[in-house]
């Protein structure tokens, strides 16, 4: 430790010397207007960098610019480094390609979901990833997951005291939650509330998930210590969460696209304070972030009419303060990191230049490449391996009740009328076989699934919420098909109809990540979307009505790894059969 210090003092020296002459800054911005978050004043500055790091913000130019690169900003305007304060990096993508995609459109710091790593790695492999994730320009934090948002068979092998802990004291995680299972905290859950507790001992945010919460839940959630939510769906909701105390996330998502109207309340309701409002995007699918991220959202609160500062503040300073690392991050001034975002006018947030980490990511619309790839392999992310396979005999069909759809993540249990006997159900009605198998092959839960397609023949993919692997279909050798293509690729999504494969997405990430560019992702699932709506599903995204399949923290009912379960009276109906 004493040798870390003694590093962190030399760099320190080094910051100083730049400014009293004797060391050379990397670049200077010059001639800019910045956003100075903490007086929400547009100043002109020159603004020095060495390396990383800001180290001069102010009126002088250095007295050393030989090779020094000199950007004239006259005319552009400067702003933080947009932050995403919500994501969930393994929507079909990856952590490092989101990050990447995100930083083009100047969204430069990533608060990350750390569930799958929960799922697919051992933590010793989860720590090093993350390690490995801290050399990217882009800057990347992590969430401590408290509970798995389904019902795993085996829990406490994951969620257990001591990983759990481990997680909140890793150094790039900067919050607990979100805490998808509130219900169990308010039954007396003192595990869980054990867990917040250890959160805000270490100054570590615990965010809710909280859509429609009374008033008396909010209030008795702040008091057993969760401090934020981003599921408010109307500005009442948000300010009944303000006046507790709460950080509200403002959403705009695929699922669920509430900003703008939000905004729109909250501004004719005349609201003067925004400090303690963010925006996320909440993990949305590739196609939805076509535009960008954090830019997309503050483009939309200055249309809405946010003030010009504050509409930049909820994407940037407001959610550094909130997560604790303000002194590096959400701000230009001395000793933040380099994250900055050049415009060409201070009303449009979409960026013509982009420096992480003092390192240019766009330049004049250009993008720029850079080193150190993320060795997937190397730390166990690897492509899934099948030491079994899906026979005729596993897609026997009893079970009374399947899944209705009742838009793209509601599901409402019904009784199954057709006969889910025969080889392939008539296209007269919407039902279509589900199968819910373990991706090591050890059980499986059998029902079917109403309103997800008239007349495919099957679709199979190992992207769900626990990396288990789902099957709908009205056919099933179309199905069996698929699960041989599956196992083929390593994991992906296979699409089978009349016993010819139509699309295929590789994911050979653990099954559940892309190993590509997001522009070839973003063009697999607009395909993917077309495919499906051109065969029966009536909703807006497949992607997650998939994944949400076994999410019990929704309504109504779940298919899951202990089987069919009713979520408000929290039973199995089914159980999973054991193969």
């Amino acid at each position: 430790m004493e040798n870390g210090y003694h590093w962190r003092n030399r760099e320190l020296r080094e910051h100083v010397a730049v400014i009293d002459g004797k060391v050379a800054p990397t670049k200077v911005l010059t001639n800019g207007i910045y956003l100075n978050v903490y007086t929400k004043q547009w100043l002109k500055a020159n603004i020095w960098i060495l390396k990383d790091r800001i180290v001069y913000v102010g009126g002088k130019l250095p007295d050393q610019t030989k090779e020094v690169e000199l950007v004239d900003c006259a005319g552009r305007y400067l702003v933080p480094g947009y932050i995403e304060p919500h994501a969930h990096p393994f929507q079909l993508y990856n952590p490092e390609e989101l990050a990447k995609h995100a930083a083009k459109f100047g969204t430069t710091t990533l608060v990350n979901d750390n569930l799958m790593w929960l799922f697919l790695l051992n933590k010793k492999k989860a720590f090093s990833l993350v390690e490995e994730f801290n050399k990217l320009p882009i800057s990347m934090f992590w969430w401590a997951r408290f509970d798995s948002q389904t019902a795993l068979q085996d829990e406490e092998e994951i969620f257990n005291s001591e990983t759990v802990l481990s997680w909140l004291e890793n150094p790039s995680v900067v919050q607990g939650g979100e805490l998808t299972a509130w219900p169990r905290l308010l039954r007396g859950d003192d595990r869980l509330l054990y867990w917040i507790q250890e959160a805000n001992r270490l100054g570590k945010p615990v965010e809710g998930h909280l859509p429609g919460a009374s008033e008396g839940t909010l209030n008795k959630m702040k008091l057993l210590g969760v401090t934020a939510d981003h599921e408010s769906m109307t500005a009442e909701e948000v300010m009944t969460r303000l006046r507790l105390g709460f950080q509200v996330g403002l959403r705009y998502s695929s699922i669920r696209p509430d900003l703008p109207e939000v905004l729109e309340g909250l501004v004719s309701e005349g609201i003067n304070s925004y400090e303690n409002l963010t925006m996320n995007t909440d993990g949305s699918t590739p196609a939805f972030y076509e535009k960008g991220l954090m830019n997309v959202c503050v483009a939309i609160a200055i249309e809405k009419g946010v003030p010009l500062a504050d509409a930049y503040q909820m994407a940037s300073y407001n959610v550094a303060k909130h997560f604790g690392f303000a002194g590096e991050l959400g701000g230009i001034a001395p000793g933040k990191i380099a994250h900055i975002n050049i415009l060409d006018d201070k009303v449009n947030p979409h960026p013509v230049s982009v420096l992480a980490s003092g390192k240019w990511i766009k330049k004049d619309q250009v993008t720029q490449s850079f080193n150190n790839p993320i060795d997937w392999h190397k730390h166990g992310v690897v492509p899934l391996t099948f030491d079994w396979t899906l026979t005729e005999s596993d897609l026997q069909f009893s079970i009374p009740i399947g899944l209705d759809l009742e838009n793209d993540v509601i599901i409402k249990p019904y009784a199954i009328k057709t006969d889910v006997t025969l080889e392939q159900i008539p296209e007269i009605n919407s039902d279509a076989f589900l199968l819910l198998i373990d991706r090591n092959g050890k059980w499986r839960v059998n029902t079917t699934i109403r309103g997800f397609t008239k007349k495919l023949g099957a679709i199979a993919s190992t992207y769900s919420t626990t990396g288990d692997i789902v099957f709908i279909g009205k056919n099933k050798q179309d199905i069996l098909i698929a699960s041989t293509r599956l196992q083929q690729l390593g994991g992906g999504i296979v699409v089978v109809h009349e016993g010819e494969i139509i699309f295929e997405l590789p994911l050979p990430l653990g099954g559940i990540m892309f190993d590509g560019k997001m522009d070839d992702l973003i063009a697999k699932e607009k395909e993917l979307k077309r495919i499906l709506k051109d065969y029966g599903y009536a909703y807006s995204d497949p992607v997650y009505t998939i994944l949400f399949l076994s999410a019990t923290h929704l309504p109504y009912i779940r298919i899951t790894q202990r089987g069919i379960i009713d979520v408000k009276k929290r039973e199995v109906l089914f159980p999973a059969i054991m193969r």
